[in-house]
């Protein structure tokens, strides 16, 4: 049970004030905590007007409002008034107002309790500010997005652009790789039918028109290999007509084989395996052969140190699922295979792989038109290519062309070109060319010039004439070369057996393409293609004097 003292003592010093007043608003009674907050003697309060206690406007509403309301329902609660007393002390409340009656029901007094909300209003205070920071940080942080979200759409534009210029840039530069290539190509040719023509001319001033028919036959020759040239270029466009006829592909591929293993050389191992019972396809048969080639030769360019390519040929049924992985329509086709124990590529490589002017091969050792004319070809042939690789183990590249049903047309065999062994006498120079007119009128006119001569089609050939007991005095070599070497490669290669071997370098490409690092070793020389016979004899004149 709690005592009248302990009563007391809760009244006097409760956390919340306790003031009495009369009827007519004069105050009866207090408790301490009230005086406190006041700041005024207790015995001061009593008999004062309640309502000199408030500022105006919560006096104005204590008269007007708060008191006829607790005379109509007896009581109000939570009622915010500001206090404000003379000695300057002011503190906000909360206040319930409640009045006590007599037996008969009459009003006998007022009861009021007060709560002092001085930290409450801070809280407000702080809350509404920390509301406001919040309200303006979230602003900031909107302009703020913007802003960036326009600094990155500007910079992905930037970006974009500098792509779009990077890819033009790398285009051009491709694209002059490409013109050197093309142009080396048709230097050879040009010196071929130039070649030609100049024989042709000086056989018909020394009356011996018994041999013309053997240079017009040379010259015309390279005119074809020209056309065959830009036929190539055609397939990259995919603006080719194709000479589409009902093949045998086995037949196709064996007939091509001998010409795979002479252009791949002997570090690499080929193999060839046609399926039993292969479907015909109807397709461009020089086309195929020169996709084929075109594979190969990357295939061999993969394996630095030689490997496996297996080409081989298989049926196959595409469902729909299968065309939908492949983007292709449903169907029979002929599948031809290539696959290397190379180096495989990388996502990123595969996935520009048939992208026209890409290449991975060093500057000047290719276009990137090989893939992208493979790829335009099996197309517009209405089939597909389809890269299957593994990094370091190798990769597969299928072509895929659609079945016709019915019998393939004869093939015709190819007609093949050997060169011709010089009777040997006095100086022999051994021409290395895999131009067939090129080395024919290089030939001739040493011939012509007194020197005797042997032919090599490609790098390993040559080699192996500079092995055996025949001494070469000059060795007269294109610079980029079929079978694995080029010509600086056979020339350091044949002089570790002959010492003393004077060099002349021909090339379609640029002459600094040749001398390495601004320095041409001793005993060489070079020419540059198209030249004129007369500018060949005096340069071989220069590297064996009389």
């Amino acid at each position: 049970m709690i005592g009248p003292e302990e009563f007391e003592d809760l009244y006097e010093h409760a956390p919340c004030a306790y003031v009495s007043l009369s009827l007519d608003g004069l105050i009866t009674r207090t408790n301490k905590t009230f005086a406190a907050w006041a700041a005024i003697e207790r015995e001061h309060l009593l008999g004062s007007r309640f309502r000199d206690c408030l500022n105006m406007a919560s006096r104005i509403y204590f008269e007007t409002h708060l008191f006829p309301l607790l005379r109509i329902q007896g009581f109000v609660n939570e009622v915010a008034l500001e206090f404000s007393f003379g000695g300057g002390s002011k503190f906000p409340a909360l206040v319930n107002v409640m009045e006590r009656r007599n037996s008969d029901g009459s009003a006998r007094s007022i009861q009021m309790t007060i709560f002092n909300a001085t930290d409450r209003r801070r809280y407000e205070k702080e809350l509404l500010a920390a509301h406001a920071a919040a309200q303006n940080a979230a602003t900031e942080i909107h302009q703020l997005n913007g802003a960036l979200q326009n600094r990155i759409a500007d910079a992905e534009t930037a970006h974009r652009r500098t792509e779009e210029l990077l890819r033009q840039s790398q285009k051009m530069e491709v694209i002059g790789q490409l013109t050197g290539g093309i142009a080396h190509d048709f230097n050879n040719l040009i010196a071929g039918v130039t070649g030609s023509l100049e024989l042709l001319e000086r056989r018909l001033e020394q009356g011996r028109i018994d041999e013309l028919s053997r240079y017009l036959s040379a010259a015309r020759g390279a005119a074809k290999r020209a056309a065959v040239l830009t036929h190539r270029l055609l397939a990259f466009s995919r603006q080719q007509p194709l000479d589409a006829l009902p093949t045998d592909v086995n037949r196709l591929l064996g007939d091509l084989e001998d010409m795979l293993r002479r252009s791949l050389g002997a570090l690499v191992h080929l193999q060839v395996i046609g399926a039993v019972g292969l479907w015909t396809a109807v397709l461009d048969r020089n086309q195929l052969e020169n996709a084929v080639l075109n594979l190969c030769i990357n295939a061999r360019d993969a394996m630095p140190r030689g490997g496996n390519i297996t080409v081989e040929t298989s049926n196959k049924w595409i469902d729909a699922q299968a065309g939908l992985e492949r983007d292709m329509l449903p169907g029979q086709y002929v599948a031809v295979c290539v696959t290397d124990t190379g180096t495989g590529m990388t996502p990123e490589v595969l996935a520009r792989a048939f992208d026209p002017f890409f290449t991975t091969k060093p500057s000047g050792l290719g276009t990137g038109l090989g893939l992208a004319m493979v790829h335009g070809f099996a197309q517009q042939a209405g089939g597909q290519v389809r890269i299957y690789t593994e990094l370091g183990k190798g990769t597969t590249i299928c072509i895929y062309l659609p079945r016709h049903r019915g019998p393939p047309e004869d093939i015709k065999p190819p007609v093949g070109t050997t060169g011709t062994w010089k009777a040997l006498h006095a100086e022999i120079i051994l021409i290395v060319d895999d131009e067939p007119t090129v080395r024919m009128t290089i030939s001739e006119a040493m011939a012509e010039a007194g020197y005797h001569t042997v032919e090599a089609a490609d790098g390993p050939t040559a080699l192996k004439l500079v092995e055996s007991s025949t001494r070469f005095d000059l060795l007269i070599t294109d610079f980029g070369l079929p079978g694995g070497f080029t010509g600086r490669q056979l020339a350091d290669a044949a002089r570790l057996k002959r010492e003393d071997l004077k060099v002349l370098f021909i090339t379609g490409y640029a002459e600094n393409a040749v001398i390495e690092n601004g320095l041409l070793a001793p005993d060489s020389g070079v020419l540059t293609k198209p030249f004129s016979l007369d500018a060949l004899t005096q340069a071989v004149s220069a590297l064996l004097p009389d």
